[in-house]
């Protein structure tokens, strides 16, 4: 066998000695226990958060506009029911007997609950008995608001940018659920930048919410590959929804909600999966051994 082979071979051993470290520790931190945990307030929060952008973006841009690049982004997530959470979100809106002040802070309270149970999550998986850290209360308490802020202002940029380049394309700037009437260059502006958007929030994830110190170099790797895999995830999703299971003949009329559900629950074992594997390096380094070595957690 050459030397090539052999460090070839030799890689493959470290990356599986690893995978394996990943996922003991990832079973250890009941991570799919906290991936349900996180998919089901994720469910809870996306209708609040679409109207709160909604309710709020409306005032200074188009709302047609902005309902149609809110749609593209839902796509992102749930593609196939993107319209039904639009079109959830616009009702709720539109319903101005419940909407005031009282029930703005409502939505704004249920729109933060994905992003405090992902911060639990993520303390779970990046906790040290040797060393634990804590956060002050008042940064866990705003963080979740800080979130949804940094989402709406991306979510106003790029309302804006889209129809800047809709313009210049000579798009038309009408709205419907199933059919956005964009042209093909704002549609790939949305897509290019959505994918980027998800990653980046990906990399804030790992970067902001572990109480640990991360390094930024291997949050960006971790978020981006994230959001590969849930782009990928998302097709095989809707390829099996659609052509394999049986979800429409056993749930009904709870179909749509079962398919959403699952694809937040696959997110979110994604999402976690990373922040598992940023926090086996992390702990390597810490301990001055090899990424594919198991730290001592006397070391750490």
């Amino acid at each position: 066998m050459n030397k090539q082979a052999q460090r070839v071979l030799t890689a493959l051993w470290h990356t599986l000695l690893f995978s394996r470290r990943v996922l003991t520790g990832f079973l250890v931190n009941h991570g799919i226990l906290l991936a349900g945990g996180v998919g089901y307030n994720v469910l809870l929060s996306i209708v609040p958060l679409f109207a709160v952008f909604v309710a709020v973006l409306s005032r200074v841009v188009d709302e047609a506009q902005l309902i149609s690049t809110i749609h593209a982004q839902a796509q992102l997530l749930v593609p196939g029911n993107a319209g039904l959470l639009v079109e959830t979100a616009e009702q709720l809106i539109d319903d101005k007997v419940y909407i005031g002040g009282i029930g703005f802070l409502g939505l704004l309270f249920f729109s933060s609950l994905a992003f405090r149970m992902l911060e639990d999550a993520i303390s779970i998986i990046f906790y040290r008995r040797a060393h634990p850290h804590t956060r002050r209360f008042w940064v866990s308490a705003l963080l979740p608001y800080i979130y949804v802020l940094v989402l709406g202002i991306g979510v106003l940029a790029l309302t804006l940018l889209v129809a800047i380049v809709n313009r210049i394309s000579g798009g038309d700037h009408g709205f419907s659920v199933v059919d956005l009437r964009l042209s093909w260059e704002a549609e790939a502006v949305l897509y290019g930048f959505g994918f980027i958007g998800i990653g980046l929030l990906f990399t804030s994830i790992y970067k902001v919410l572990p109480v640990v110190r991360i390094a930024l170099r291997r949050a960006l790797v971790g978020g981006f590959i994230a959001a590969v895999l849930w782009e990928l995830s998302l097709w095989v999703l809707v390829y099996y929804f659609e052509n394999i299971s049986l979800v429409n003949t056993v749930y009904g009329s709870f179909a749509t909600l079962i398919v959403v559900l699952l694809s937040f629950e696959v997110g979110a074992v994604i999402v976690l999966l990373g922040a598992q594997v940023i926090a086996e390096l992390e702990r390597s380094a810490a301990a001055g051994v090899a990424w594919y070595e198991e730290a001592d957690e006397a070391d750490l």
